[in-house]
């Protein structure tokens, strides 16, 4: 069985390439290099035996997208990931997160109802539930005004899919809302490897414990929780990749309830940047650097999921602490550390 990875060499596309392949299925993924290495396609060989198919694609090219779909006719699925996913960006360059989140979206799907059989996991965030009034956040919580325009194209790219469901029957699809995705694969093959300066907080954690970023900045201290700083649920990579090869599963099987569905995929619990870089600390029996800095705009107070749909119907649930996390992403870091001195040698 055939499965299309978009964007499948980057953290989370590369995690869910390996279980999909751990799984049975044959992958083809789809990534035009913006933010990832093909160094990662070794590094899924290592782990799983066998290399995927790979094609460097551009998505926002329609007709390319066409021509893809014609030479891969046999594709039973596609789980999308291809999208510029950093929320203070997004906020400084709105007109760009529109175009790369928006327009392969809509390129895939326009290919995908041409099929007799369409199945689609979409890469979704706890972002479009903006700031909720009440936590956890259940899947029927109102999805509000976006706080970032990241979190706009996720709250826009789900009304587009559900939309082509409604008009294209033999397409079936499923939201993964994503809260706060850390860690790595323990075997420290493939990992967080952001192209410049991270954008998340556990690669900025780790690279500046290595040494390659002089401060960490947490971004407020004066939040109304109990340490001051932001709250986020943090779940490990690993875990968030087995929750798309179940989803991808669920709609092949033609077990889902409807065409078109939604799920949490987080731990249930939410952790501080201050536990976070506590936890970090108790790993790495190391003191990090860091200061306190103004907060930052787009960023919500609080977030973690209410997972209960996700354990009950999927099946689904997190195994991992965020102390796991915290200690493949070490473990990744370092190992990164000692291919970056062997290079320069």
């Amino acid at each position: 069985m055939r499965v299309v990875v978009t964007g499948g060499l980057g953290f989370i596309g590369s995690h869910t390439v390996v279980e999909l392949q751990q799984s049975g299925f044959d992958v083809v993924i789809v990534d035009n290099l913006s933010n990832s290495s093909l160094d990662v396609i070794e590094g899924i060989k290592r782990i799983t035996g066998r290399a995927p198919v790979f094609e460097n694609i551009d998505l926002r090219d329609k007709e390319d997208v066409r021509h893809f779909f014609d030479t891969y006719s046999d594709v039973i699925g596609v789980i999308h990931f291809a999208a510029s996913k950093a929320v203070g960006e997004s906020v400084e360059k709105p007109l760009l997160y529109y175009e790369n989140n928006l327009n392969p979206l809509i390129y895939l799907l326009q290919a995908l109802s041409l099929k007799l059989n369409a199945n689609f996991i979409f890469s979704s965030s706890c972002t479009v539930y903006g700031q909720a009034d009440t936590l956890p956040i259940g899947e029927g919580a109102p999805v509000k005004k976006a706080e970032s325009p990241y979190g706009n194209t996720k709250q826009i790219g789900e009304e587009i899919i559900f939309d082509a469901c409604n008009v294209a029957p033999q397409l079936r699809a499923i939201s993964l809302r994503y809260f706060n995705p850390i860690g790595a694969h323990p075997t420290a093959e493939i990992g967080e490897l952001p192209l410049g300066v991270p954008q998340n907080l556990v690669p900025f954690i780790t690279q500046t414990a290595i040494g390659l970023r002089e401060q960490l900045s947490v971004f407020g201290d004066d939040y109304p929780t109990s340490d001051g700083t932001c709250i986020r649920d943090y779940i490990h990579v690993v875990d968030l990749a087995k929750a798309h090869v179940v989803a991808l599963q669920r709609l092949i099987n033609e077990k889902n309830e409807s065409n078109y569905e939604v799920f949490n995929i987080g731990t249930g619990k939410g952790s501080s940047v201050l536990e976070v870089i506590q936890s970090f600390e108790r790993i790495s029996e190391q003191k990090l650097n860091y200061r306190i800095a103004p907060r930052r705009s787009g960023d919500v107070v609080a977030a973690f999921a209410d997972t209960t749909k996700a354990n009950q119907i999927l099946g689904w649930s997190a195994q991992s602490t965020l102390d796991d996390a915290i200690a493949s992403a070490w473990k990744w870091e370092q190992k990164v550390r000692e291919k970056r001195v062997e290079s320069n040698k």
